[in-house]
């Protein structure tokens, strides 16, 4: 269960120590942290497993007629992790996208620890319905913690900060963290988002010398309110693009501020890729690949990664993909559907530092030393 301001993290500094490495990359003698950025139609659905086996869902997909859908497609990346229990399921914020299989998958695998960030801010009545009903009786019948910015999580040999929850955020650098961000002047605030997006728990991740960010659907006053004056968090090696890689988020304040070596945005066929966000995330400084879970129409080919990067097209491909981006956004026509075979992106990361991304639907593998 996550608690707060522990001591520093003395017991990461003496694994560090344990583990020497016999030589650069990931020996047989070395354990992995496994991130699967699972494809949920541009939903939120992440499998962390620890390298002592245990595990943390960030977000359960997609709810309605997708479901059974998203919670079989999370259950697969479990079976290659060879887990079979989730102990910590955060959800980051009360959108049908996040949160829609949760009750589906928690009828499947015991789920031991329920994390948000609080109450409902928004008027749906349906999300009221599913916290007074169907989520109480889950989080009654194990664990339920509401985080605050600050709050710690270990997760086996992983320490996990929670940055941001309930529109508030970390005021203290973690780890490797504090420096001034240079590109707050250059931020300009946009309307206020009162909405569930800034509610989200984002959370900062460290294994050894390895990296990570993930914040949920964050907008970007609030992104710029966790970065400035000061960026708490440092350089990352991979950054799980905010919101779906969707402009109303990811400003350089957060994106260049980080340094990512490896962007990975679970975006959907028409949701996220805009112009916009990916102008950012190709420019960010030390940015060596950006991977995405599907090819986005709203990047076209002019904005999009190499195809060696993506994993997931849709059932009915297209011939040839248009060189611009589509005119009209998401709701230009109907969404092409993607209801059959999905394929995951699997981050491999070892104590020093050194990860692997691969892309399951091609098998292939890129190495980060």
């Amino acid at each position: 269960m996550p608690y707060r301001a522990p001591p520093q993290l003395l017991v990461t500094a003496l694994l560090a120590l344990l583990w020497l490495p016999i030589g650069p990359g990931l020996t047989a003698a070395q354990e992995t942290l496994e991130i699967y950025l699972i494809d949920v139609e541009g939903g939120g659905a992440t499998l962390f497993v620890s390298p002592e086996g245990e595990t943390l869902l960030i977000d359960t997909g997609n709810g309605g007629e997708a479901a059974a859908r998203d919670a079989g497609r999370i259950r697969a990346a479990m079976r290659d992790a060879g887990v079979t229990e989730i102990d910590h399921l955060i959800t980051t914020h009360w959108h049908g996208d996040h949160y829609g299989a949760m009750v589906e998958l928690a009828r499947q695998v015991p789920i031991h620890d329920y994390i948000d960030h609080g109450g409902y801010v928004e008027s749906n009545q349906g999300v009221i319905d599913f916290l007074e009903g169907a989520y109480r009786e889950l989080y009654e019948a194990a664990e339920h913690t509401i985080v605050e910015p600050g709050d710690w999580l270990r997760l086996g040999g992983v320490d996990i900060t929670v940055l941001a929850s309930a529109k508030e955020v970390l005021n203290r650098p973690v780890t490797g963290g504090g420096q001034r961000n240079p590109y707050c002047s250059g931020f300009v605030r946009q309307p206020e988002d009162n909405g569930e997006n800034a509610q989200s728990v984002g959370i900062h991740g460290r294994y050894g010398d390895f990296t990570f960010l993930h914040l949920g659907d964050l907008t970007q006053n609030t992104e710029f309110e966790l970065m400035c004056p000061n960026n708490p968090v440092g350089t990352v090696d991979v950054f799980v693009v905010t919101h779906h890689g969707q402009p109303t988020s990811n400003p350089e304040v957060v994106v260049h501020a980080i340094e990512p070596r490896v962007a990975i945005m679970n975006n959907g066929t028409r949701k996220g890729g805009q112009p916009a966000a990916m102008d950012i995330l190709h420019s960010a400084p030390g940015l060596e690949d950006l991977w995405q879970l599907h090819f986005s129409q709203l990047s076209g080919q002019e904005y999009t990664a190499a195809g060696v990067f993506i994993a997931n097209g849709f059932d009915d491909e297209l011939e040839t993909m248009p060189v611009a981006p589509l005119a009209g956004g998401r709701d230009a026509s109907p969404r092409p559907v993607h209801n059959g075979d999905a394929n995951w992106l699997k981050v491999s990361a070892g104590i020093d530092g050194y990860f692997t991304v691969t892309n399951t639907r091609n098998g292939f593998t890129k190495i980060y030393r």
